[in-house]
């Protein structure tokens, strides 16, 4: 799941993205609205968390931009600005949230995951294709209802990207874009030493290689 982080501020940038990183969000972080529309525009990203304050172009502004190109990227505004007209501007101009600082990094990410979860149509937080399921708030897998496992967050977040879009073939590229931020190494035959992983923690037939083409998860019947 990747992540684009609008911040100006380099204290608050940082924690954040680091927070995100750790929580297994392939996060890049840029400082200024122009920026991120930018890079809006030749990346793909699943979420977007936009501070209203930025230099240069308001943040609001970058929100009526996204919007106007009918982009449907999820979008939480984090801001300190608690005034009514403030909220019902962002709401009512297509965002999926709007998150008060200062927040707890809990609370964000609960959001994060129902803002995800409403987008994708899904009713439960927890992520299925009638074989393996995956609980986004606790990183662990299981197999038929069986017992839960413990992921890594980068386990997590191939396993993730594949049962977002189950029947869909992912090339390497693809997975990679959905583990690595901007300036993480990518390390030698990263996807296929995790899809090895989870294989082993829950079985050969969880993750079908189509040869040449990439990975993907059975879709459900």
């Amino acid at each position: 799941m990747r992540v684009l982080l609008v911040e100006d501020d380099p204290m608050i940038g940082e924690a954040i993205q680091g927070a995100l990183r750790d929580a297994s969000y392939a996060t890049d972080w840029v400082k200024n609205g122009q920026t991120a529309l930018a890079t809006l525009d030749c990346q793909h990203y699943d979420l977007v968390l936009l501070d209203l304050g930025l230099p240069g172009k308001d943040g609001l502004d970058v929100l009526t931009s996204i919007r106007a190109k009918d982009n449907p990227i999820s979008l939480l505004i984090i801001t300190a600005r608690d005034g009514l007209n403030d909220r019902l501007r962002g709401l009512d101009g297509g965002a999926d949230d709007y998150v008060l600082k200062p927040f707890e990094m809990a609370e964000l990410l609960a959001r994060m995951r129902a803002v995800l979860r409403r987008k994708g149509g899904a009713a439960t937080p927890v992520l299925s294709n009638g074989v393996v399921s995956l609980d986004p708030a606790t990183k662990e897998a299981a197999i038929h209802g069986g017992s839960p496992v413990q992921l890594s967050n980068r386990e997590f977040s191939l396993l993730q990207a594949l049962l977002i879009r189950p029947g869909a073939i992912l090339s390497r590229s693809a997975l990679e874009d959905r583990i690595y931020g901007w300036g993480e190494e990518v390390e030698s035959n990263a996807v296929e030493f995790l899809i090895h992983a989870l294989r082993r923690k829950l079985g050969s037939g969880v993750i079908k290689n189509v040869r040449g083409v990439g990975w993907m998860v059975s879709k459900s019947a």
